[in-house]
């Protein structure tokens, strides 16, 4: 039911002209109040976490160095730095590890599997990736953060040009007489 339109009014009282012409219905319930206008994409980003239904692999940290800088560290022992991608695409970060089965090697026995993962971390707006670095099984992303401007911003109330007065024409009588009340 996310993102779908009610056909009501959400006033109500349903009367024809309402000022209220739809009434969005939110699935998760966080954008459904008339004060917060036009968060759809934060909805819409909240569903897209919601499905990506990550597998817990690899197993990650998401650490404050300090009040601009964050690092997120994933375990990839045994991948290679060119087995591992980090891309940015439309705020979302995404870690991408792929390893290839080794047809030249007999295996006794097989614990560790070569395997494939993609992580995805979705980045608020400003967030920018400045680096990432691999270090003894750690992948390593660094994140800058901005610092938010408080931004006041004062809003001139014009006042509306006056309404041009509607002239009522006197009743008058069939007669033409002015004076007769009809």
């Amino acid at each position: 039911m996310s993102g779908t339109i009610a056909a009501t009014c959400g006033c109500g009282h349903h009367k024809p002209g309402c000022f209220v012409k739809e009434n969005r219905v939110s699935g998760s319930g966080l954008t459904n109040s008339p004060f917060l206008l036009g968060f759809d994409e934060l909805e819409r980003v909240m569903d897209a976490v919601a499905k990506s239904g990550n597998n817990g692999y690899p197993p990650y940290n998401i650490e404050e160095l300090d009040s601009h800088h964050l690092r997120i560290s994933l375990a990839v022992a045994g991948f290679s730095q060119d087995e591992l991608d980090v891309t940015v695409k439309d705020n979302q970060l995404v870690i991408h590890g792929r390893q290839d089965d080794d047809d030249q090697r007999t295996y006794l026995y097989r614990g560790i599997a070569a395997r494939q993962f993609q992580r995805r971390f979705v980045l608020a707006d400003g967030i920018t990736v400045t680096g990432a670095h691999l270090d003894n099984g750690l992948l390593h992303v660094d994140l800058a953060r901005p610092e938010p401007e408080s931004v006041v911003r004062s809003i001139k109330i014009e006042t509306a040009p006056a309404a041009p007065r509607s002239v009522v024409p006197q009743n008058r009588s069939r007669q033409g007489d002015p004076k007769q009340e009809v």
